[in-house]
């Protein structure tokens, strides 16, 4: 299976309330807002200023919620940052269909460049945040699949998608020099063993304050397997003297970095080549990253 955007369903503060009050009655008293930033798969809430409701907007969505309140309890006291907390799990009701959860909410602001003033510092923390994620014990970890549209699986899962894209933008991009980032990536197969991911390391699901990475959010994705989707980050935010630190602070062979580069030019594609539910803002900025991702692999294949 492949991943496509699910049909998502309505709901508001309103909604986010009754459910509250109907299960969690010692939080009936607090507001419940909106979050600026409050996701697409998983969409946030605020519940008073300390806790936040988070509930799947679709279907393919739902397996992560039991994932992330097993799981994360446990990965938290390994890790150097914080990530979210659960204190409630929400059953159906009201009219919503599926579970959902309560966390404690993490004070900080979503990454962005104007946010960071020092980016290679940036990324050698969050390399340092993945370098310990890698190395927690995976006993009984979640492998990829449909929970988390295969991240930490191999790039093959995407081969069909990735060629018809490039296919529908030849008129755009350099196709050729994408195909062979792709085939790179391909060839590159993972043979270790296991580790954790986060699945989706991306500026929205990076915290900072004072201009420094505070807590990693959003584990929907979360899995055992091929790190190399958690490099992404490199292309999408990371740039410049930011993209060596991280590539030199993690302890990644080329064949990672190259499934890296595989993982970020799929998604760059789909999204370029018109993914449902992509804003214009996001399809410019997917052809940004592929003209990035071919600049720096004709640079790099010049003798």
């Amino acid at each position: 299976m492949t991943e496509t955007k699910s049909k998502r369903i309505p709901f508001d503060t309103d909604l986010v309330r009754r459910l509250v009050a109907s299960q969690f009655p010692q939080w009936a008293h607090l507001p419940v807002r909106p979050v600026i930033f409050g996701g697409k798969n998983n969409t946030t809430f605020h519940l008073g200023d300390e806790m936040s409701v988070r509930l799947p907007s679709a279907r393919a969505y739902v397996a992560q919620v039991e994932k992330e309140q097993a799981w994360l309890p446990r990965l938290a006291p390994q890790l150097p940052l914080p990530i979210p907390e659960p204190v409630g799990l929400g059953e159906p009701g009201e009219g919503y269909p599926w579970p959902w959860s309560v966390y404690r909410w993490i004070e900080g602001e979503t990454a962005s460049l104007e946010r960071i003033p020092d980016l290679p510092q940036f990324a050698r923390d969050l390399a340092g945040f993945l370098t310990v994620l890698q190395a927690i014990d995976v006993t009984d970890g979640p492998a990829a699949g449909q929970h988390n549209f295969f991240r930490g699986g191999p790039l093959a899962t995407y081969d069909d998608q990735t060629r018809k894209a490039i296919e529908e933008l030849r008129a755009s991009i350099n196709g050729a020099a994408a195909l062979a980032i792709w085939e790179q990536a391909l060839a590159a197969e993972w043979t270790n063993p296991p580790v954790w991911l986060h699945g989706d390391v991306a500026a929205g699901n990076l915290l900072v304050r004072d201009g420094r990475l505070s807590a990693v959010i959003d584990f929907g994705i979360l899995g055992v397997g091929d790190p190399a989707c958690d490099l992404a980050i490199a292309w999408t935010l990371l740039h410049g003297e930011a993209r060596a630190a991280f590539r030199e602070a993690l302890p990644l062979d080329q064949g990672t970095w190259a499934r890296g580069r595989g993982w970020t030019i799929w998604k760059a594609l789909i999204v370029a080549a018109g993914l449902p539910g992509s804003s214009e803002e996001e399809m410019a900025r997917s052809r940004a990253i592929i003209v990035d991702l071919v600049g720096e692999h004709t640079t790099s294949s010049r003798p």
